[in-house]
């Protein structure tokens, strides 16, 4: 292995972590946004997505460059796969974050109702479950990629609490119902974007290991 094919993987980290750390400062921002019914920094949000997507592309076209001039085997290639693939889940991440800011400005714009949901506990779980799936990539953690697994069940279960209470106050409200659908995206980007987040984890697991994970399914069952 060369000097000058190192250095190439180690500039592919330093990519995906800057990535990492763009899409991170995005997430929370949609947190705040979502807490303080913030339009302004919605708007923000959807207004810097385009640059997520050329993080995401740079990223990409040089893994791609890497595989073409030296064909990588073993614990490379694996690298090399997981980082493309992570690099799709945080992009998609900023998109969740759009999603949400979107959904942001469309609320602030409607006559307030009587009904609140609150979102803050359900969006910490999905920030910390982002934060934890980078940290796991840094350090090569495999405990820590697996805790991020875990964790996903309860960001579900928060979302079906959501579910089940804006239904009713649609049924009791419904002459609001954008307002309410709106709410429910809320939940449903929040949930997809503790998806991604343990997409990544799996991945970090993959690079690590070599077994592939997901849905809760190892490649030894």
């Amino acid at each position: 292995m060369t000097r000058h094919f190192q250095k190439e993987l180690i500039k592919i980290k330093k990519m995906i972590l800057s990535l990492g750390a763009v899409v991170e400062e995005r997430v929370q921002m949609a947190k705040t946004a979502i807490d303080d019914r913030d339009a302004e920094l919605a708007g923000r949000i959807i207004q810097q997505d385009f640059e997520i997507d050329e993080m995401e592309i740079e990223v990409e076209e040089e893994c791609l460059k890497i595989l073409a001039l030296h064909q990588p085997v073993a614990v490379d290639l694996r690298f090399l796969i997981a980082v493309i693939k992570i690099n799709n889940d945080l992009e998609r991440i900023g998109d969740q974050a759009v999603n949400i800011a979107e959904r942001v400005v469309f609320i602030t714009k409607q006559e307030p109702v009587d009904f609140v949901f609150e979102y803050t506990t359900m969006a910490e779980k999905a920030q910390v479950m982002l934060k934890m799936s980078l940290d796991a990539l840094v350090n090569m953690d495999v405990d820590l990629a697996l805790k991020v697994c875990l964790l996903d069940d309860d960001v579900d279960d928060i979302k079906v609490i959501a579910y089940n209470k804006i239904k009713d106050a649609m049924a009791k409200d419904p002459d609001n119902l954008g307002y309410y659908i709106n709410l429910l995206l809320i939940s449903r980007h929040l949930e997809r974007l503790a998806d991604h987040a343990t997409n990544i984890a799996e991945e970090v697991i993959y690079m690590i290991e070599g077994e592939i994970v997901r849905h809760g399914i190892t490649g030894s069952d």
